[in-house]
């Protein structure tokens, strides 16, 4: 992708120097000794009520558990998977921010027949090939500044370990049985496909339900539904799993646990797959062996998606038999969310709780299936080969640009259709036009009024011109942790945005229904500083709230207030507080933080 892009001082020409474009005239500067104090200086701290008072967590969720599903290698990191990661991050920012005790779990599923046979085609081991895809992955994860906190790998010992336990306490518990496999089978997807699937796609398909997708090539050959490539007809002796003794046990935990599935819509599916009776599940293969070997079954290794699900507990020291992962596992088990696209939630929210009760382990306590992005109406994936690169994107957005418009622009939960022209019109409403302005204006203006530093003012005062002038910047910032937090729960981080961006709108209205170059100007000091520190004030709170989703950006406006970034993760109740900016830091201007993006340039 070419991009070019406009230096810093045409950027900002073109969206962050309207700070004082009313007031040429203004004084440029405000003698420093004639600044008046402002809130939070001196003893001048607005009183920090109720809603400021950290909460102690309960103490049976202090942990927060929370995972990616781990990724298949069978090329490099894509939209698709950037965007589950993303998500994730974005939560375990905020939870950490909320004073949990995270604990964020990605990884890559390293095993199966379309490995061994990349491999293969590759003139390599199955070890060698995985060991050159997996640091792709980091890096695609470092550059988008995932802040997860273990990223596993199948081929790990310890994962290799927590399998053979798992598949034994199922066979010691009476749910593994051997039986011959019959069927279709997708090897780019590496699933199992039953003759019912196949007709129900077929049915699908004929009525023009399939987006377009044919139930069969121009030779009557089956096709997989999910990726549309041609399916192989599979004989093997497998291990299977008594799925169908759960059908029944699992519909008892959906009804007593409403919020496992979500959103509702996948609820509703799973729920009406279930009750359409479930059948027993082959765990094995015996055609190929690069898989973890079953200790009972001799040429038996695990069939790649059993392998895949156990990571959520070998993470966390399921089959360490050492007392420190013992305690570990207790502590982080049962998961509180898992984080899966819509087309893989049968083996996180059917499969995987049935086989977790068979184990006697407890069930995870959420799994969030969300939709697909859309190219052009097609799901985004490697094996359809319409997948972009995030590094493309994030050169000309920037990674936090990147991040904010795949959480803001498509409803989590949802399908949603992306293109370059809506990013960029999100891109420079929300972020170059609203958010970039009002930092650089309001940093401007304190570089021109007060030497660059947080104005000062007297308690007494604030609280007099509180009275007269009102600060509905206050106001709005006293409600939003609770509004925040109500979305973030949710995992609506659509709405969670929205808040900030109230608050960001509501400061930028403030700007123009304040004029401060107009209080310069007449040498309104007070009134000036009030305004001023108001500004700034919202601005730090501001970038609290948008650090899980804008970490980068956040970072280097608390940077620019001279404050410690490193304190925005410590407490959001306490840290987003009124009055928590200290009279006197120095305020640098800096380049704009986003500058606006010319679609025709990109």
């Amino acid at each position: 992708m070419n991009v070019e892009t406009k230096n810093a001082s045409d950027a900002k020409n073109a969206s962050e120097t309207n700070d004082i474009s009313d007031a040429n005239d203004a004084p440029a500067a405000l003698d420093a000794e004639s600044a008046p104090a402002a809130p939070g200086a001196k003893g001048a701290k607005s009183s920090i009520d109720a809603e400021c008072a950290p909460a102690a967590p309960d103490a049976n969720d202090a942990s927060f558990y929370l995972t990616t599903p781990i990724y298949y290698v069978n090329g490099e990191p894509h939209l698709g998977t950037a965007y589950t990661t993303i998500a994730a991050d974005a939560l375990a920012r905020a939870m950490r921010m909320a004073d949990r005790d995270v604990w964020m779990l990605t990884g890559l599923d390293e095993h199966g027949q379309k490995v061994a046979q990349k491999a293969e085609e590759a003139g390599v081991s199955p070890q060698e090939w995985v060991d050159s895809i997996a640091p792709k992955f980091k890096q695609a994860w470092e550059e988008l500044n995932i802040s997860y906190d273990d990223f596993i790998r199948t081929t790990e010992e310890r994962h290799t370990r927590g399998v053979q336990q798992f598949f034994q306490t199922l066979y010691d518990n009476g749910y593994i049985y051997k039986s011959n496999y019959e069927g279709f089978y997708c090897l780019p997807d590496e699933t199992f496909f039953t003759d019912e699937a196949l007709a129900e796609f077929a049915e699908q398909a004929a009525a023009g339900a399939t987006q377009g997708r044919p139930a069969t090539d121009e030779d009557g050959k089956k096709l997989c539904p999910d990726c549309g490539r041609p399916l192989s007809y599979v004989q093997e002796e497998n291990l299977f799993f008594k799925l169908s003794s759960f059908e029944e046990k699992l519909l008892a935990y959906y009804e007593a646990n409403p919020k496992f599935i979500q959103p509702e819509i996948r609820r509703n599916e799973v729920l009406s797959f279930v009750r359409g009776g479930l059948k027993d599940l082959s765990v094995s293969r015996t055609t190929f062996d690069w898989g973890v070997p079953i200790p009972f079954a001799p040429g038996h290794v695990s069939y790649v998606w059993v392998d895949a699900l156990i990571n959520y507990i070998t993470a966390v020291g399921y089959g360490d038999s050492s007392l420190l992962a013992q305690e570990n596992f207790a502590k982080r088990w049962p998961v509180q969310v898992h984080f899966v696209g819509k087309d893989i939630i049968r083996f996180h929210c059917v499969i995987w709780p049935a086989m977790l009760m068979a184990a006697g382990l407890e069930p995870p306590k959420q799994v969030f299936a969300h939709g697909f992005l859309l190219t052009k109406g097609e799901k985004m994936s490697k094996s359809r080969g319409n997948a972009l690169s995030p590094a493309e994107l994030c050169e000309v957005f920037s990674v936090d640009g990147y991040r904010y418009y795949f959480l803001t622009d498509v409803q989590f939960g949802a399908d949603g259709s992306i293109s370059l022209e809506r990013m960029a019109q999100v891109y420079n409403a929300d972020l170059a036009n609203s958010w970039g302005n009002l930092c650089s204006r309001a940093f401007n203006m304190t570089n021109k009024y007060f030497d660059g530093l947080v104005p000062e003012l007297s308690s007494e005062v604030a609280a007099a011109l509180t009275e007269e002038m009102g600060n509905p910047l206050q106001e709005i910032a006293a409600s939003l942790y609770k509004r925040y937090y109500a979305s973030i729960e949710a995992l609506d981080y659509s709405g969670a945005m929205a808040a900030v961006q109230e608050l960001v709108a509501a400061a930028n209205l403030y700007v123009e229904n304040s004029a401060p170059w107009a209080l310069a100007k007449s040498a309104q000091l007070e009134r000036l500083s009030f305004v001023m520190y108001n500004i700034l004030e919202t601005i730090r709170i501001a970038a609290v709230f948008f650090a899980p989703v804008m970490p980068n950006t956040s970072a280097e406006v608390w940077r620019r207030l001279g404050l410690d970034s490193s304190l925005m993760y410590a407490d959001a109740k306490k840290t987003t507080c009124w009055g928590g900016l200290p009279a006197g830091n120095r305020v640098e201007v800096g380049d704009p933080l986003f500058p606006r993006k010319e679609l025709s340039l990109i």
